[in-house]
């Protein structure tokens, strides 16, 4: 009788009567360490998004010189794939096969992350808090292991759609999009907004292919075409073509850029001010380059961030500032797994973490995973630049998926 009781205060113990319980871990993860990989383009058409893994290495750097996040360093392991699918897929199974990492974050591009899609979930391996809105990475019924980060792409083009109705209904728009997931998914939004009115509204609609060395020839065939609005889909090299070639023929459509190839440091300060001034684009965090944001604390931590442990970074591009945000929400997660890291757990964990608003969020902006939508920044706000820097032109709004 006595063995009987004693086994069951001990099974009561480690099952929850909360005093021992014992910590679960899947690979990647130990009393000591978590290991985490990470996939950017360090090569290639779209390397400006390099930066996200150098941040990244910064703020677990810090994270490392206070301890950790709940006793445990992270290492991080990156690898470059040239924003090639293939080499996407070839890294992916190198780092959950041979390194052995607890899950994937931050993995960079609409094209390169829908190319793992499969593989992830055929692991059961978490792709974590990736940089994309793709709407691929919102679907929870079929890819219950894999979700995006940023703001959804098919909303975000009915919101410029919304604007072009309200304000110029009599619009002949041109579209320039990137031939993959995140061009059509942006089309895809601007068309559904535009309903019934969308076959006499969009005069012109032309792809790229990103191994293309320019989209000159594609911007003079959507002026050709009569538009009077220009829906620039595309990534940041890409971006600032368009915006130099538009200036350099003189052509004056309302011009709006994809928030992915809005930043004032890696895109518009490379087209030129003058020739950017009238950009249109949906904004969701802080803008350090705005001199209202000087005192701002949000950006005053972040500042501090980057000079100490980013100090080659610039801080004028609003990559950094994204890739920080990525970074926090991530530690959230991790701290509230606990002593709980399985894969399930970092899902269910990633999946309900409630709202998060860390300060360099534009006011209006949150944070809030969903099981239901697996949507996580849940809000946008419109912005123009006006030579100078971004400023609002209307709320921060809430984006709603439609499949």
């Amino acid at each position: 009788m006595r063995r009987i009781i004693l086994a069951s205060a001990g099974a009561f113990l480690l099952a929850g009567g909360g005093l021992a319980l014992a910590a679960q871990y899947d690979q990647g993860a130990s009393d000591k360490e978590i290991v985490i990989g990470n996939i950017v383009p360090y090569s290639g058409p779209a390397s400006v998004y390099s930066v996200y893994a150098k941040v990244f290495e910064g703020y677990f750097a810090r994270l490392n010189e206070h301890g950790g996040v709940n006793g445990r360093k992270i290492r991080m392991i990156s690898y470059d794939d040239a924003y090639s699918p293939p080499k996407t897929v070839e890294q992916a199974r190198r780092l959950v096969e041979s390194d052995n990492v607890l899950f994937l974050f931050g993995v960079v591009g609409t094209p390169t992350n829908v190319a793992i899609l499969k593989y992830m979930n055929a692991k059961k391996t978490p792709q974590l808090f990736v940089g994309t809105g793709s709407s691929a990475l919102a679907d929870p019924a079929h890819f219950p292991w894999s979700i995006g980060f940023q703001p959804n792409y098919r909303a975000e083009g009915r919101l410029y759609a919304s604007y072009v109705l309200s304000h110029k209904p009599d619009a002949k728009i041109g579209v320039l999009y990137q031939d993959d997931d995140f061009g059509k998914d942006l089309l895809q939004g601007l068309t559904d907004g535009l309903g019934d009115k969308a076959a006499g509204m969009i005069v012109a609609k032309v792809s790229y292919d990103t191994r293309t060395p320019t989209v000159d020839s594609q911007i003079v065939q959507i002026k050709a075409a009569g538009a009077d609005v220009m829906m620039d889909f595309t990534t940041p090299k890409f971006s600032t073509q368009a915006i130099r070639k538009i200036a350099e023929l003189k052509w004056q459509p309302m011009q709006f850029v994809a928030s992915v190839g809005s930043h004032v440091g890696s895109v518009l300060k490379p087209a030129g001010f003058d020739n950017s001034k009238g950009v249109i684009t949906g904004h969701w965090v802080k803008d350090p380059n705005d001199p209202a944001m000087t005192d701002d604390a949000g950006v005053k931590e972040w500042r501090e961030f980057m000079t100490r442990y980013y100090p080659g970074g610039d801080q004028t591009n609003n990559i950094n500032v994204i890739a920080y945000v990525l970074a926090q929400t991530l530690e959230q997660v991790l701290k509230k797994c606990g002593d709980n890291l399985t894969h399930d757990n970092i899902m269910r964990t990633a999946t309900t973490l409630g709202v998060f608003t860390p300060p360099l969020l534009i006011p209006g902006v949150r944070i809030e995973p969903s099981p239901k939508d697996y949507l996580v920044v849940r809000d946008l706000r419109l912005d123009q630049f006006d030579g100078e820097k971004y400023t609002p032109i209307g709320p921060a709004m809430e984006m709603k998926l439609s499949r």
